[in-house]
């Protein structure tokens, strides 16, 4: 949602003459670059549990970082008030950060024409451009409407499983203004609306209790909310709901597996796509760091970070230092062609950002991050993928996953998956482990179904900060994998 500069200006109490004056004063000491971050976020929580309302909580942020460089050195402060003091005390100590910082540069210019930032971002904002234009602001609604279907989702639920024991649907809402200006002039503004919905039931026949829970989020204002939505959640949750019951925990060891579509995606952005993240590779720590134009995976595998899909999750107009989202292939045929850059990174390694740079909140300085990470269509139909496996496991959803980023070691935990017999889906599967290492895993995918799907869940990416993503793969045979599950 992009609306008018004025909008934005008044908002936080500035000028573009102001804007001008605080930016000059963040390069009074010989910085090579200073940029401002104006946050004004509101955001409301509901949840329901068993039809009764249990928690309602609204929360105002507000705010401006702002961020110096010189050198090779970062100083970074912030302050919850845009009054002029506070916003030049808050430069003032950015700068002071950077105080003794060597004036030789690594690398390229920060924003100039030999390679790092080919043309300069100051254009405006464009509305018919705009990813995420919002019909019905969640600023202009009582959340008291969203009450009844609520309840009535629950009630479906009950309705069609007589072994619910309890329902959780919990309303989250947010309406974030940005406003953003650089010691090179760009401007950028917007309001990025985030919508999401989940459902968490669980289920008891009077032995051990079955939870299950399924989610929905968007950048889309009130208008998100459908009686679609509602239906494909619940059906979500009761989908082979008997099969759950009946899982067993099969016998570990090394398999094949082969991973669903859609939410199977988390273990490619968790185990593979944070190390494909340009500070990591900069600082030596990926397994990546040396294998720019290397051939890593097979030739039919192709790895996009995207930020243009319209509603998505992940999806920016622009990041959060002004850069353009774009859609990046990080692996192209097999090939490692393209890390995931910020402005710094992109200074690194004399190449244009990506548009991948990314905070939590106008508290934290932007870092390179994932926005919608996903793997591209293969040739291989799903159905043939299954076929193919005389022994092994398939799965579809993951949780609690761990990632040595460096080393590129993961374990996930396995909501749900089938044995695989002589080709065939049998027992449903529970309680196991996925253990193995990403760059590896990614070298033994030896079939890529034509089914990829982006899930929309509720991804949230933590690396020291919180930012929402999303996720998607299609249907992959991985050759061998550890699967811990019954001695």
């Amino acid at each position: 949602m992009i609306r008018d500069l004025q909008y934005y200006l008044d908002t936080f109490r500035v000028t573009p003459r102001l804007l001008e004056e605080i930016t000059d004063l963040g390069m009074g000491n010989g910085a090579l670059w200073c940029d401002l971050y104006f946050e004004n976020n509101a955001s409301f929580n509901l949840s329901l549990q068993d039809s009764i309302v249990s928690g309602c909580r609204i929360t105002e942020d507000y705010g401006v970082g702002i961020r110096v460089l010189s050198g090779e050195k970062t100083g970074y402060a912030y302050s919850e008030s845009t009054d002029v003091s506070s916003m030049k005390s808050a430069v003032k100590a950015a700068s002071a950060i950077t105080l003794g910082a060597p004036v030789k540069v690594t690398g390229r210019g920060i924003a100039s024409g030999d390679g790092y930032v080919p043309r300069l971002y100051k254009g405006k904002p464009n509305t018919a451009a705009d990813r995420y234009p919002v019909k019905e602001s969640w600023r202009d609604i009582s959340m008291e409407k969203f009450i009844p279907m609520m309840m009535k989702m629950e009630a479906m639920v009950r309705d069609r499983e007589p072994r619910t024991a309890k329902v959780v649907v919990n309303l989250t809402h947010e309406m974030d203004d940005i406003l953003m200006y650089n010691s090179f002039g760009e401007l950028k503004y917007e309001t990025r609306p985030m919508g999401t919905l989940m459902m968490n039931v669980v289920f008891s026949n009077g032995g051990e209790p079955y939870s299950f829970g399924a989610s929905r989020s968007f950048r889309m204002g009130t208008e998100m909310f459908t009686d679609a939505l509602t239906q494909e959640l619940v059906d979500e949750i009761l989908h082979n709901i008997d099969d759950r019951f009946n899982a067993i925990r099969p016998r570990g060891g090394e398999m094949n597996v082969v991973m669903g579509a859609g939410a199977s995606g988390i273990l490619l952005h968790e185990a593979m796509g944070h190390a494909f993240e340009a500070d990591f590779n900069r600082k030596g720590q990926s397994i990546f760091h040396d294998s720019m134009g290397k051939k890593i995976c097979e030739d039919n595998i192709t790895i996009v970070d995207d930020g243009t899909l319209p509603f998505d999750r992940g999806s920016l107009n622009f990041d959060d230092e002004g850069v353009p989202a774009q859609r990046t292939e990080m692996v192209k045929d097999g090939i490692l062609t393209s890390y995931l850059h910020d402005r710094i990174s992109a200074r690194h390694y004399g190449v244009s950002p990506t548009g991948n740079g990314r905070r939590e909140d106008f508290r934290c300085s932007p870092l390179p991050r994932m926005r919608s990470t996903y793997m591209e269509n293969g040739d291989s139909d799903p159905a043939d993928i299954i076929a193919s496996v005389k022994k092994g496991i398939y799965v579809d959803t993951f949780s609690n996953g761990q990632v040595k980023i460096g080393e590129g070691d993961f374990t996930f935990f396995v909501n749900s998956g089938y044995l695989i017999e002589d080709g065939h889906l049998t027992a449903p599967i529970k309680d196991i482990n996925v253990i193995g290492n990403g760059p590896k895993a990614l070298s033994d995918i030896v079939a890529v179904g034509n089914d990829a799907r982006v899930d929309h869940g509720s991804w949230t990416c933590g690396k020291g900060q919180s930012v929402p993503v999303s996720c998607g793969i299609p249907t992959v045979l991985v050759s061998s994998l550890t699967v811990g599950g019954a001695q």
